[in-house]
């Protein structure tokens, strides 16, 4: 280990970033964080507004981008020009997430083929894009976004909870053939946070909040945690701080449940 590992193991000075899903919640969070530690962050996003937001909260170590995940043209080129113009590609992070809800006998195939589009293949177009520039610069650090959901078994989401597994199983896979390259791949699975994506069951048709509304439905959700917590986007983002540093050197192909002690698989 180097001097200025062992000095800041969590540090990420002169590191070069690609967030996905970057324009709120989650992905917003980790931007944010990971800029704070050091890195350079381009934030994509399918919404081009919400991810120059997100980079003018950063200053100047951030750039935009608007980016559909599900285009792979689009997603590669984003990867390589970054990798071009910031002379480097260190993190990737694969944040952006869609959710379709309905009882597996009732799903329809567009729904199902938009969640795996935007979920599953579009994490999918960007590892192999960044994977490729990584490994041929001997090392990076790629961190997916799982979920909860492929620890438990959940009414009306089953869409979104089989395109989360797929995820799971990628990390692996990829993780397994890169390591030699020095590029590790890991994943994250939050459990309940408060994000737009669970925002759906107490936001308002305007977007306000409804605070009577969204005690009633984190009240069972609670009892759930051992530490009675309802996550804030702010605790995945530090979650996925630690696997992108030299902290986390020794750490490949591994899932990170920062869930509250919900889901506890053993």
């Amino acid at each position: 280990m180097t001097d200025s590992e062992t000095a800041d193991p969590f540090g990420l000075t002169d590191r070069v970033a690609v967030v996905t899903g970057a324009g709120s919640g989650i992905g917003r969070a980790t931007a944010q964080v990971l800029a704070a530690a050091g890195a350079y962050v381009v934030c994509a996003d399918v919404n081009g507004a919400a991810a120059g937001a997100t980079a003018e909260s950063i200053g100047k170590s951030a750039g935009a981008a608007t980016l559909d995940v599900t285009d792979r043209a689009a997603v590669f080129a984003l990867i390589e020009n970054t990798a071009a113009e910031r002379g480097r590609l260190d993190i990737l992070c694969n944040i952006a997430g869609i959710i379709r809800t309905g009882r597996v006998l009732d799903v329809p195939e567009a729904d199902l083929d938009a969640v795996l589009a935007v979920n599953f293949k579009g994490t999918f177009h960007a590892c192999q894009a960044a994977a490729r520039i990584m490994c041929a610069n001997g090392g990076g650090s790629i961190v997916n976004t799982a979920s909860g959901a492929v620890d438990t078994a959940q009414p009306e989401i089953m869409s979104y909870s089989v395109s989360k597994a797929a995820v799971v199983q990628l990390t692996r896979n990829l993780a397994a053939e890169v390591g030699r390259y020095g590029v590790r791949v890991n994943a994250v699975a939050p459990g309940l946070v408060r994000t737009a994506m669970t925002g759906r069951h107490y936001l308002r048709p305007d977007g306000s909040m409804d605070e009577t509304a969204r005690a009633a439905a984190e009240k069972p959700l609670r009892r759930l945690s051992p530490l009675g917590m309802i996550g804030e986007p702010e605790d995945i983002a530090y979650a996925v701080r630690y696997l992108v540093s030299d902290a986390a050197r020794f750490v490949t192909g591994q899932i990170l449940r920062p869930n509250g002690g919900v889901a506890m698989p053993w």
